[in-house]
């Protein structure tokens, strides 16, 4: 079966933005073509395929196409998540890799990245193995079935490997191996590599295989015992807090390594003024240094937190108003090169508790998108800016190719940018509900998300 998606504006940043139909064939783009023209025959090779089709001739008894009309929308470049828990293996009670993808599908996700910190961690090549496999079967299920179901199907899966063996920050991973079985990155994730030679001798190793070190950075003595960020809410709350500092000069340091060895080094969940500063600075030296936040640090503040609401308790907190500003400056300028969501499920054992006994983390992959338009809605970012963040950057970082052209693979996200919706967690199609936007309105909302040429998801 062909498809051709008509009607809607295509905006590929920095390679298309225009009114076009897209015709996909055998899970890629077959053709780009001016609206209401006829539709050329399949393709007889790839070579032939390779530009865009202005056909003049077309015969529909050859061929059978489904139309899908997507008037008054926007097609994109399949988003990519570079930060995402799955819990799986280990944690399934939280989340699996086929939940936690297909929750990805419904935010408009193309491809996620899977941080380690999973049960046992991903160390070594054989647990990375098993993920690929496991996300490759469920892509193959999905691929091989008509059924456009609505939440049907689920997205790509890159897994990142740990940097140290079982996180302890001591022993340096097998990188190699890892690559050759499909990691795109390395990170300790959830924990921070405390000491500074284990960095440096990780980025070193990582350099040789042109993989990127994705820095969890928290200096673990400042943050002790911390439940939010240190200041007025902590005080009034009676809550210890994390400062600024903990994140921040870790930053630094893992910077200045950078600069040492050559190494890429992403900078995770960017919450603060101070790491926005030296991010900056490092880019303006020259230093090899990307960054992301979340939608929750350019969305709320740690006055979430005023009613001891353990759903907007993660790591690192949620900061003030100055901070919440610095971060989209840091977004407006470039200094954060990524939106991510750091999704991180937890059921209600971790979360009904008490504040300071509760887990950290909260969900992002069903409301990300439509939080990160409020930026574009208060025209802070473009929508060009906006999918550059969310969809051009990460793939360019990972180094995967995701453009809107001739013979790449229908990994594509059709966005609804005028329909209005309200945050409800009973619809989401994660495990875990842990979310601190339940009831938000928000205009901007995922329409379909096609994967290798299958609808992976249809809002209904």
């Amino acid at each position: 079966m062909r498809i051709r998606l008509k009607g809607a504006r295509v905006l590929d940043p920095g390679n298309i933005d225009g009114f076009k139909d897209i015709i996909i064939s055998d899970g890629v783009i077959d053709a780009l073509m001016d609206p209401c023209i006829e539709l050329p025959p399949v393709s007889q090779s790839s070579s032939e395929s390779n530009r865009e089709v202005q056909p003049s001739v077309y015969t529909p008894e050859n061929d059978s196409i489904t139309d899908i009309d997507i008037t008054g929308m926007v097609v994109v470049p399949g988003l990519i998540d570079m930060h995402v828990h799955l819990r799986e293996p280990g944690h399934e009670y939280k989340e699996t890799i086929k939940t936690g993808l297909k929750a990805a599908a419904k935010g408009g996700f193309t491809a996620v990245c899977a941080m380690p910190n999973t049960s046992p961690v991903n160390d070594n090549n054989s647990i990375t193995a098993f993920m690929v496999s496991r996300a490759k079967e469920l892509v193959n299920s999905s691929l091989s079935s008509n059924d456009s179901t609505r939440g049907s199907g689920v997205c790509r899966l890159y897994p990142v490997g740990a940097i140290t063996k079982e996180l302890k920050g001591e022993s340096l991973c097998e990188y190699g191996d890892m690559k050759r079985a499909g990691i795109v990155a390395i990170s300790d994730d959830g924990r921070p590599v405390e000491n500074a030679r284990v960095m440096r001798r990780a980025m070193e190793y990582a350099k040789g295989l042109e993989l990127p070190v994705i820095s969890h950075s928290e200096d673990i003595n400042l943050a002790r015992d911390g439940a939010m960020n240190e200041g007025i809410t902590a005080t009034r709350l009676g809550l210890k807090g994390i400062p600024n500092a903990a994140e921040s000069t870790v930053i630094m340091r893992d910077i200045a390594l950078a600069e040492l060895t050559g190494a890429s080094v992403h900078i995770a969940h960017v919450s603060c003024e101070e790491s926005v500063d030296a991010i900056r600075n490092g880019k303006k030296r020259g230093v090899k240094v990307t960054a992301e936040t979340a939608p929750h640090y350019f969305t709320l503040t740690d006055e979430a937190v005023a009613r001891y609401d353990t759903n907007a308790k993660m790591n690192p907190p949620l900061r003030t108003e100055r901070d919440r500003q610095a971060v989209i400056d840091g977004l407006v300028d470039g200094t954060i090169d990524i939106i991510a969501t750091d999704h991180a499920p937890h059921s209600p054992l971790e979360k009904d508790v008490e504040f300071d006994r509760a887990a950290f983390g909260i969900v992002g992959l069903e409301t990300s998108l439509g939080l990160s338009m409020q930026l574009v809605q208060d025209g802070r970012l473009s929508f060009g800016d906006l999918i550059n963040k969310m969809s051009k950057k990460p793939a360019l970082i990972l180094g995967i190719n995701n453009d809107l052209k001739v013979g790449n693979p229908a990994d594509i996200t059709v966005i609804d940018t005028n329909s209005f919706w309200s945050v409800n967690p009973k619809t989401f199609l994660s495990k875990s509900r842990n979310t601190p936007f339940t009831g938000f309105s928000l205009k901007g909302e995922v329409y379909m998300t096609i994967v290798g040429g299958k609808i992976a998801y249809q809002r209904d």
